[in-house]
């Protein structure tokens, strides 16, 4: 006869107490749970006392707002006992006024969408390039079409060649100047050995101190009478500024002629002087030789007997007499008139753009009589004056992009500017091209920087506002606001 099992034979079976008999795996269960959560509340409590506040905050802040790392009310809304998660855009504007990007921009972003805090001692002014590429890359502005590119989503992806080297672009500048010749062996004046120039000798940053092997202490100390606006083009009126300069060596400062031209180019104007004319303007220049002919003829009446030179004498044209007896004045005004044909029809054309000799340009200039008397006035020779044109020098080509020379300065000029070597038109732009940064700058740890902000800022600073200062010194020791 078969067994019967029944469900209530089944349950006699089963260890009733089995639960509730202590073992070593459930003695330590036990422990752990009790001794785990009071360890907890110790050790928050210990950290609280401290005024350690790590243990409920996000993590570290940048180095910037390290101070304020105990006080998370000066930027975090405190609502029912607790803090807002993200830090509202107020509490940014207390410290920092940030401008907006541009005025045709559709939205304006949170400050905390870009910058993000509690990442540790990191510069939380590098915006991930996520944040730049969710308006570039399908750019609209307010009102009517981008005027940039559109479709920009990184320094890799997207980004056109820079505007200053898109096609048809030309240097506006007036100044005359062939690189490719500078660039190599060149002789120092009509008679001088030839040199090797530098880049450096005519070129250097902002903050640096000028190089002055080929200057001229007699014109650096000279002051003339051209403005800034005769040399240099107005800065674009779209340029984005940096809220304050890093190293000062950003741009490069204006070539001068006192500093890197005067040594070489030398403005003499007659063979019985050493010293050359004013780097100036032509009124100047044409008030200067009248005086100095005048003194030195003043000092040396004999000379006003004028013996023809054979070797001026040019086929075609009538000869002087061989002897001519001429006046003081007379004297000043043919050698003030000799030395002008040479500085307009060569020294100064040389460099400058000089308009066409015309007679409406004849102008009466006055001068003293000498520089040490002011006994008389008198109006000098009437001059067909040149009009030199604006030198139209650019001082940054990149208006919507920053860039830091100092921190390039361990590579050599021809490394980025390689076109020097081949140009032989001013008009030739000489910026280096945008693959020649994408050979350092590109993603990876064995390339530079690479990101949206590492050439762009986002705020226009100069449209930034004054901020009415929130805090005191002992506010942020204590944390009493």
């Amino acid at each position: 006869m078969a067994r019967t099992r029944t469900t209530k034979k089944l349950a006699q079976r089963i260890d009733l107490n089995y639960f509730k008999r202590p073992t070593p795996l459930k003695r330590a269960k036990f422990w752990l749970s009790l001794l785990l959560p009071v360890l907890a509340l110790v050790w928050i409590a210990w950290r609280g006392l401290s005024g350690d506040h790590r243990v409920y905050s996000s993590g570290r802040m940048s180095e910037p707002h390290a101070v304020l790392e105990k006080e998370c009310v000066a930027c975090h809304a405190q609502k029912a006992g607790a803090f807002s998660a993200k830090a509202a855009d107020s509490a940014c504007l207390d410290c920092h006024d940030g401008p907006i990007h541009h005025a045709m921009q559709t939205s304006t972003p949170a400050c905390a969408t870009c910058h993000t805090e509690h990442r540790g001692r990191i510069n939380i002014a590098a915006a991930r390039n996520q944040v730049c590429a969710e308006c570039h890359e399908d750019l609209k502005a307010s009102g009517n079409s981008a005027r940039f590119a559109s479709h920009i989503r990184s320094f890799e992806d997207g980004h056109p060649q820079f505007a200053a080297l898109q096609e048809g672009s030309r240097d506006p500048g007036t100044i005359k100047l062939n690189h490719a010749i500078h660039m190599k062996p060149i002789r120092r004046g009509p008679n001088g050995p030839n040199v090797q120039l530098e880049c450096n000798n005519c070129h250097r940053a902002t903050a640096a101190d000028a190089d002055l092997m080929y200057a001229d202490t007699n014109y650096r100390a000279a002051t003339v009478s051209y403005k800034d606006t005769d040399e240099f083009l107005s800065v674009h009126s779209e340029t984005l500024r940096t809220s304050r300069s890093v190293t000062g060596r950003e741009l490069m400062a204006p070539v001068k002629f006192a500093n890197a031209c005067a040594a070489c180019h030398l403005l003499t104007f007659d063979k019985r002087f050493d010293k050359g004319t004013p780097h100036d303007k032509p009124e100047v220049i044409h008030a200067f030789l009248v005086r100095t002919f005048r003194e030195y003829i003043a000092a040396r009446p004999a000379e006003v007997r004028v013996q023809r030179d054979p070797s001026r004498d040019l086929t075609g044209k009538p000869l002087p007499p061989a002897v001519r007896n001429l006046t003081p004045g007379q004297w000043v005004t043919e050698r003030t008139a000799e030395a002008e044909d040479l500085l307009w029809r060569k020294t100064c054309k040389q460099c400058h753009t000089l308009t066409p000799f015309a007679k409406s340009s004849q102008r009466k200039i006055e001068m003293s009589v000498s520089p040490e008397s002011d006994a008389g006035k008198f109006f000098g020779i009437a001059a067909e004056l040149p009009n030199v044109a604006p030198a139209n020098t650019t001082l940054q080509w990149m208006p919507h992009a920053k860039f830091d020379h100092g921190a390039h300065e361990g590579f050599t000029c021809v490394s980025c500017h390689a076109k020097v070597l081949k140009s032989t038109e001013a008009s030739d732009i000489l910026l280096p091209g945008i693959e020649t940064c994408k050979k350092c700058h590109a993603p990876g740890p064995e390339h530079a920087e690479s990101r949206c902000f590492e050439c762009h800022t986002y705020h226009d600073w100069s449209k930034r506002k004054e901020v009415t200062p929130k805090f005191t010194l002992p506010a942020l020791r204590t944390g009493d606001r």
